[in-house]
C-alpha cells in the first residue's frame, strides 16, 4: 500500500512480485525466527544483548557447520517440532479430510517450516554446488566428531559448542530452569497422544485406564533404549580398545535381542510397520524432551552420573538432525541447474557470468 500511494500500484504489484522472486518472503520470515528465539530466551533467562538477526550482502559461500553452529537452535530445532506436529495433524486430524484441505490450513505453516529449516542454504552462495557440498559434509562430520576440552573453540569442536549453548542454563535462576522444565513436558502428553493411537493398541484399549498403562509401557521402551545406549558408552570406554572382540559380541546380542523383542510384538500384540514410524515420531521429541530436562537439571544429572550419556545422546540427536537438513541439499546440489538458478537468483546477471567463469577456471586448475 505505501508503495501503491507513493509510485502506483501497477509499480507496487511490480516489485511485490519481483521481491516474491528474490525470496524476501523467506528472508524476513527466518529474520523474524531469529527474534522470536532470543526474545523468549532473554524473558525467561536474562542475559540482554546484541543479536544478529540477519545477514548483509555477501559473495562469500559459508559452510553448512556454521550455518549449523548459528541457527540449530534459533531455527533448526523449532522449524523440525513444527514439521512433526504437521505431519501428525495430517495423519490424525480431522479438520482436514481430503489433501486440499489439509494444504489450504496448513499452507502458511509449512512456509514457515520450510523458511526457517532451508533459508540459510538458499541464501547462501553456491549452496548447491556439488563440490562445496562434499567439503561442507567433511567439514561438519569432522566438527560433530572432535571431542571438546581446555582452550578448543567451538568452531573446531560439536562438545565445545553444545557446552557454549547451556551458558544461559548456567546463570539462570530456580525459575528459569523450572520453566524450561514444565515447556518440555509438552513432548511427554504429544507421546501420550501418539501411543494412544497405534493400531497394536485398538485391541487391548477399553478406556482411560487401559491408555496409561499403555501410555506407561511406553516408557518401558524409552527407558530400555537409554539403558542400550549406556551400556553401549560403557562397553565403547572399557572393551573397545583392548577387547574388540567382547565389545562387538555385546553389540551383537544387544542388536538380536531387539529384533526378536520387535518380532514378539508383531505375532502377540498386532504390531504394524504404521505403528513404528508412529513410534518413532512419538520417541525421538521425548528423547529430546529428556535432553532439555536434563540438560536443565545439570548439577543433579552429573551427580548420578549420566552425563557422560546425555551427550552421547545430544550428540546423536545432532547428527540425525544435520543428516536431514543436508539429505534434501545433496540432492538438489545433483542437479547443475539448481546452482545456476540460484546464483541467477541472488545475483545479478553480470555478477553470476563472473561467478561461472570462476568455477570454469577453477576446474582447469585442479584438472591441471
Amino acid at each position: 500500500m505505501e508503495i501503491g500511494l507513493e509510485r502506483g500500484f501497477r509499480t507496487a504489484l511490480g516489485d511485490i512480485i519481483i521481491m516474491q522472486l528474490q525470496l524476501a518472503s523467506v528472508f524476513f520470515t527466518f529474520s523474524l525466527g531469529t527474534r522470536v528465539h532470543y526474545f523468549g530466551r532473554t524473558i525467561l533467562h536474562g542475559g540482554a544483548k546484541y543479536r544478529a538477526t540477519g545477514r548483509g550482502f555477501v559473495v562469500r559461500h559459508e559452510k553448512f557447520a556454521e550455518n549449523y553452529r548459528l541457527y540449530s537452535r534459533s531455527h533448526f530445532v523449532k522449524g523440525l517440532e513444527l514439521m512433526v506436529l504437521l505431519i501428525c495433524y495430517r495423519l490424525y486430524g480431522s479438520a482436514a479430510d481430503d489433501g486440499i484441505s489439509y494444504a489450504l490450513l496448513s499452507f502458511s505453516m509449512w512456509f514457515l517450516v520450510l523458511s526457517w529449516l532451508f533459508a540459510p542454504f538458499l541464501l547462501n552462495p553456491s549452496g548447491f554446488e556439488w563440490q562445496k557440498i562434499v567439503e561442507d559434509w567433511e567439514d561438519w562430520s569432522k566438527w560433530i566428531s572432535c571431542r571438546g576440552g581446555i582452550g578448543v573453540p567451538s568452531v573446531k569442536s560439536w562438545e565445545s559448542w553444545w557446552e557454549e549453548e547451556q551458558e544461559h542454563l548456567r546463570h539462570t535462576g530456580f525459575m528459569g530452569c523450572l520453566v524450561e522444565i514444565i515447556l518440555s513436558i509438552r513432548f511427554f502428553i504429544y507421546q501420550y497422544g501418539i501411543v494412544y493411537h497405534l493400531n497394536m493398541t485398538t485391541s487391548i484399549r477399553q478406556g482411560i485406564r487401559q491408555s496409561i498403562v499403555v501410555y506407561c509401557l511406553s516408557w518401558l521402551v524409552i527407558v530400555a533404549v537409554l539403558i542400550i545406549l549406556k551400556i553401549v558408552s560403557m562397553g565403547r570406554m572399557k572393551f573397545s580398545a583392548d577387547f574388540q572382540l567382547m565389545f562387538r559380541l555385546v553389540k551383537l546380542v544387544m542388536f538380536v535381542g531387539s529384533i526378536v523383542t520387535i518380532a514378539m510384538l508383531f505375532y502377540f500384540l498386532d504390531l504394524t510397520i504404521g505403528d513404528i514410524f508412529q513410534s518413532i515420531l512419538a520417541f525421538v521429541p521425548t528423547g529430546w524432551a529428556l535432553l532439555q530436562i536434563s540438560q536443565a537439571c545439570r548439577t543433579v544429572v552429573r551427580g548420578i552420573g549420566m552425563w557422560g550419556s546425555v551427550k552421547a545422546l545430544a550428540r546423536g540427536y545432532e547428527y540425525m538432525m544435520g543428516v536431514l537438513l543436508f539429505a534434501p541439499i545433496t540432492i538438489l546440489a545433483w542437479f547443475p541447474f539448481v546452482s545456476e538458478f540460484q546464483t541467477r537468483l541472488l545475483f545479478n546477471q553480470a555478477f553470476s557470468r563472473g561467478l561461472q567463469i570462476q568455477r570454469i577456471l577453477a576446474g582447469s586448475k585442479m584438472q591441471a
